[in-house]
């Protein structure tokens, strides 16, 4: 038993909320990545198009309230890249006296952004308040709790998957040295592409279907340096070829929709198959179904009230860790950019 922690920070990416937020967001987003100007142009034509504002923070907010309805402790929201920012929310929480907190990170996985940049987070946030913040205890990764499972399974259910469609899981790309030092050293690397695909498997096991495919979305690097592939888009190109009729996407890698979702799946590859005379069907996210506001409980409850983990998989997980500490040594070392 170890119910000494006082609240809970959900911790997440952010997006913009108008129109004049997307270009100073974008610039938090990519800063220092050597992303060139063009791109980000081009990406907030697509926040544009949707009136400047990612659902991201609505979704948050709603899974915000859901968890505040099934624990007893408050329920804090902060991001690392667009307000509310953790840097503000952590001060805050320690000007509410809270001194030990657990913290849910909105993404499933393992690996340098999807993981490690939490711990940042939570370093640079405790940093910035200095002696007074709270411990913080970030809990572990996800992708195989049955919750997570069940709601993406039933997600690809209401969407539909007819006769002759081929089912397709995406997640966000990454470059492929950072998937290379995606976990422990001692592990070989690759734990976030590893762990998708366990996602995935584990959802269409449940689903009964036993052929699927998984590829990725949303790469933003130049394009010298190679990423996780094929594109969800190629993949369409490459499934119409073979003579697949019909698509069911399923986006098993993010918790709930955003500008890139939208944008790379809802517009872009929505479009794609229709030029090919290709069914198109995508999936909702995880998030907003009620079992995955269960599982956070849940994973709180692990350290409250030493409940027993709970993983569907044989994909090794972690994520867990006490003030921006990582969960092993080298984990998820960040990709070195390569000389210009």
């Amino acid at each position: 038993m170890n119910d000494d922690f006082q609240a809970l920070l959900v911790l997440s990416f952010g997006g913009p909320e108008g129109p004049d937020e997307v270009r100073p967001f974008l610039e938090n987003v990519t800063r220092g990545r050597g992303i060139p100007p063009e791109r980000l142009d081009a990406v907030q034509e697509h926040y544009q198009h949707f009136g400047g504002v990612s659902p991201i923070n609505a979704r948050n907010r709603e899974l915000i309230e859901a968890v505040r309805a099934r624990t007893d402790l408050p329920v804090y929201f902060g991001n690392r890249n667009w307000h509310p920012m953790v840097e503000d929310t952590v001060a805050e929480m320690a000007r509410d006296g809270i001194t030990r907190a657990l913290v849910f990170a909105t993404s499933a996985y393992g690996g340098y952004s999807a993981c490690r940049q939490y711990h940042e987070d939570i370093a640079r946030a405790r940093k910035a308040v200095g002696e007074n913040a709270p411990e913080l205890v970030k809990l572990r990764h996800f992708f195989d709790h049955p919750a997570f499972v069940a709601a993406n399974a039933d997600a690809v259910r209401a969407a539909g998957l007819p006769d002759g469609a081929r089912l397709v899981f995406t997640a966000h790309s990454v470059p492929d040295s950072a998937d290379a030092s995606a976990g422990p050293p001692g592990e070989g690397g690759h734990r976030y592409s590893k762990q998708v695909t366990e996602a995935a498997r584990l959802v269409a096991a449940d689903l009964g279907v036993t052929d699927h495919d998984v590829v990725w979305q949303s790469r933003s690097g130049p394009p010298r340096i190679p990423w996780l592939g094929p594109d969800i888009v190629d993949h369409i190109d490459a499934l119409h070829a073979e003579g697949v009729p019909a698509v069911t996407i399923a986006p098993v890698g993010f918790v709930s929709d955003h500008v890139e979702v939208i944008w790379d799946l809802d517009t872009e590859a929505r479009e794609r198959a229709e030029e090919l005379g290709m069914g198109f069907a995508r999936a909702a996210t995880a998030g907003p179904d009620p079992r995955f506001a269960d599982m956070v409980v849940e994973l709180m409850d692990e350290h409250r009230h030493d409940r027993t983990p709970r993983g569907l998989g044989d994909v090794p997980r972690a994520g867990c860790g006490v003030n921006g500490a990582l969960c092993a040594v080298a984990c998820c070392e960040p990709p070195r950019r390569p000389a210009r």
